[in-house]
């Protein structure tokens, strides 16, 4: 069941820039049930609130792992049309977007979690199969993804700077210009990253390395609470008061 919970530790974080709010919502891996689940609560806020304007704002990896990742992304296509919505890009759609432009990174993609992306695109699994060549394996995939999914994944942005907070899949490495980081880094890194307790210069929202909950850190705030194998996906708000939890979405596994 979905549950509501509100962080009272957050004074010490600035508000969102005024007049707006957003919503920060983690790593999905192909859990519809739960995305769906995780709107309906945020629908009800932003009723509750009667707010005038609110962003939302996904950290990236749709893809990979759960049972329907293309079910994720025609839902968040149809959630963009009705909602003002900005996509980052995750390490798993560079994945994807790499196989199609002919990067050989497919025993490194399939390890993370590619198949049941491909499944869920219609592919069979006996096209996945080990003796299958890669160039056959990426024409059927070029094949059965919709355009409006290839125009998805090429549009999703690399972060969002959003006031005193900068939004990002994984990270940035520290003592790097924003500028001047790499795709790399803002979609992967995770030791460097995780371990600097130092000032960035904004409160980085972020995902890609999972953790029980949404850990609040005074340089940082992790919201990838690993939807695909905890069935817990995570979303803070951030308003005037700062951020806090929203939402935390669990139901049953349906893997």
């Amino acid at each position: 069941m979905p549950f509501l919970e509100y962080i009272s530790d957050t004074a010490n974080y600035p508000p969102a820039p005024e007049g707006i709010t957003i919503y920060a919502i983690g790593d999905i891996h192909g859990r519809l049930d739960l995305l769906k689940n995780l709107h309906q609560q945020i629908d009800r806020d932003k009723s509750l609130c009667k707010l005038k304007r609110s962003v939302e704002v996904y950290l990236g990896d749709y893809i990979d792992r759960g049972p329907n990742s293309a079910g994720v992304v025609s839902h968040l296509i149809a959630r963009g049309h009705d909602t003002q919505t900005i996509f980052l890009r995750g390490n798993h759609e560079q994945f994807l977007l790499d196989f199609l432009a002919g990067a050989e990174c497919w025993e490194h993609w399939k390890d993370v979690g590619a198949i049941p992306s491909l499944l869920s695109y219609g592919m069979t699994p006996a096209l996945l199969s080990r003796d299958t060549p890669r160039e056959a394996i990426r024409r059927a995939l070029a094949q059965s993804l919709p355009e409006a999914h290839a125009r998805f994944y090429g549009n999703t942005e690399p972060y969002l700077e959003a006031g005193p907070y900068l939004l990002v899949h994984a990270g940035l490495r520290p003592g790097v210009k924003l500028q001047h980081q790499a795709i790399g880094d803002l979609l992967g890194i995770r030791g460097e990253f995780l371990d600097y307790e130092g000032d960035f210069g904004r409160i980085v929202v972020h995902g890609h390395t999972p953790v029980p909950k949404a850990d609040f850190r005074p340089n940082r705030i992790n919201i990838d609470t690993g939807a695909f194998a905890t069935n817990l996906l995570t979303c803070i708000k951030i308003d005037e008061q700062g951020p806090h939890i929203l939402t935390s979405s669990a139901v049953s596994a349906r893997l």
